[in-house]
């Protein structure tokens, strides 16, 4: 019982699912994706091999539609599911049950399906669609409009426990993923996941450092963690990594407050500190020095 979103992004192929329920770990159950095949959101009274036989079914070449129409075939409690499915082409196949509990549906559009069940109000699927149709931004983000425009339509009945949001890119190994992130039990699931997602953002710009860092390209490196802590402010990790980066840039003041910071908040960056080499950090030997003598 939830609402959900599935959508596929025509300018990169990327597909995802974005989900919110009062129930525990809401994504274990409800949120499936593969790389270059397809994301399914399988609810109501879920079943969760639907996930795996529907991504199955789409890596084996049949449709969105063929495949879910199969397993709906062969279920006996298909009037009580609720699943929605797309492809890496961006076609879309849904399912809501004549018992799934009121309110229940779902509105589909170019790329994308919105359902909801056991509804505050029917104007929950509705408002997702709209909502994602008109935001904008990367896929994760207007998956993300969606959901907040289901709960300000009323929401679930029960009220909001967990959410989830996943996105798949269009090729890749089976278990690549862009984004997943899960908030299992929260008084404020889609909060938590606003910040989970900002975190995202962040790392990723800091994956981005480590590998310019390794490739030697350390001032480049350097924007990319200064950037990761600004989206982050208060994280520790990032705000030691943009400590030395702005000691690479010869900003040592900032350095020095930066390092410190992040030494208050966790006194095991000192340690850390001694122990980098100059092809991670060349600024750290240097950082270390300054610390030591003020």
């Amino acid at each position: 019982m939830t609402y959900s979103i599935v959508a596929h992004d025509p300018a990169t192929g990327a597909m995802g699912i974005a989900v919110q329920s009062h129930w525990f770990n809401v994504g274990a159950v409800v949120a499936w994706g593969r790389a270059g095949v397809g994301a399914v959101a399988t609810q109501s009274v879920a079943e969760p091999a639907y996930g795996q036989r529907l991504l199955d079914a789409l890596e084996g070449g049949a449709s969105p539609k063929d495949a879910l129409a199969q397993l709906l075939a062969a279920d006996e409690q298909a009037a009580y599911r609720q699943v929605a499915v797309v492809g890496a082409g961006g076609d879309v196949a849904v399912h809501t049950g004549a018992s799934c509990i009121a309110f229940a549906g779902h509105e589909s559009g170019r790329g994308f399906s919105a359902q909801a069940n056991m509804m505050a109000s029917p104007d929950v699927w509705p408002a997702m669609a709209q909502a994602y149709e008109r935001a904008s931004g990367p896929l994760q983000r207007r998956l993300a409009a969606a959901l907040h425009a289901a709960e300000a339509a009323g929401g679930d009945a029960r009220g909001r426990q967990s959410a989830a949001l996943l996105v798949v890119p269009a090729e890749g190994e089976p278990w690549t993923s862009l984004v997943d992130v899960r908030v299992d039990d929260a008084a404020e699931p889609l909060a938590e996941l606003d910040r989970l997602l900002d975190l995202t953002d962040a790392y990723g710009l800091a994956q981005e450092g480590d590998e310019l860092s390794a490739a030697g390209r350390h001032e480049e490196a350097s924007d990319r963690y200064e950037r990761a802590s600004a989206l982050a402010p208060g994280n520790h990790e990032l705000l030691f990594w943009s400590g030395l980066a702005a000691a690479s840039q010869e900003d040592m003041p900032t350095a020095l407050a930066r390092v410190r910071e992040a030494i208050a908040l966790h006194p095991g960056w000192r340690d850390l500190l001694g122990r980098l080499e100059p092809d991670i950090a060349p600024s750290a030997a240097a950082v270390l020095q300054a610390l030591e003598a003020g």
